[in-house]
């Protein structure tokens, strides 16, 4: 049976770049989807789109994520990692007061994955670029409503400690072992 594991938290916290640890290590991962949407949105002379058209923006997010997750199924791979969920989507509308059709929650509840690991903000490692303009304390906040989401849906969630890239990565694996 296939696991599902899924990489959350505010703005700037490690995720990707521990994604990118396990892509090196040869694991099945589905990238943030959130960048290539800003960028495509970008391509047509659009600079923020979820600043200027929020529910768009999500829509957008919500196709990929759930695309990802159905790439994910008919992979047949044991294991499979994504750099955020479903769920992330109605958690940011929330963290912007900015409504949504309830399918947002129905996609969340339909779409289930199996082991939720929890990136807390992290000063020390927290930068902004291009599609990242969050500031630390932004990312503080978004990662309540995060955390609050996935907690809503009845979800266990494991906290990943501070560290460097190959520690944050092997407690992952290791916590992973005891999973399975």
């Amino acid at each position: 049976m296939q696991k599902k594991i899924v990489l959350i938290g505010g703005p700037g916290t490690g995720k990707t770049t521990v994604l990118n640890s396990l892509i090196s290590k040869n694991y099945f991962c589905m990238e943030e989807v959130s960048r290539e949407v800003t960028l495509q949105a970008k391509e047509k002379g659009i600079d923020q789109l979820f600043l200027t058209e929020p529910l768009l923006f999500s829509k957008l997010l919500l196709e990929g994520r759930e695309k990802q997750y159905l790439i994910a199924e008919q992979s047949k791979k044991e294991i499979v990692f994504f750099d955020r969920g479903i769920p992330d989507v109605h958690a940011y509308m929330n963290y912007f007061k900015t409504s949504y059709p309830n399918t947002f929650i129905e996609k969340s509840k339909k779409y289930k994955y199996d082991c939720i690991f929890h990136f807390s903000p992290w000063k020390e490692i927290h930068t902004t670029d291009n599609e990242r303009y969050e500031t630390f304390e932004q990312s503080v906040i978004i990662d309540e409503y995060l955390v609050k989401a996935y907690k809503d849906l009845g979800y266990k969630i494991i906290n990943v400690p501070f560290g460097n890239v190959k520690e944050r990565t092997d407690f992952i694996l290791n916590s992973l072992s005891c999973e399975l």
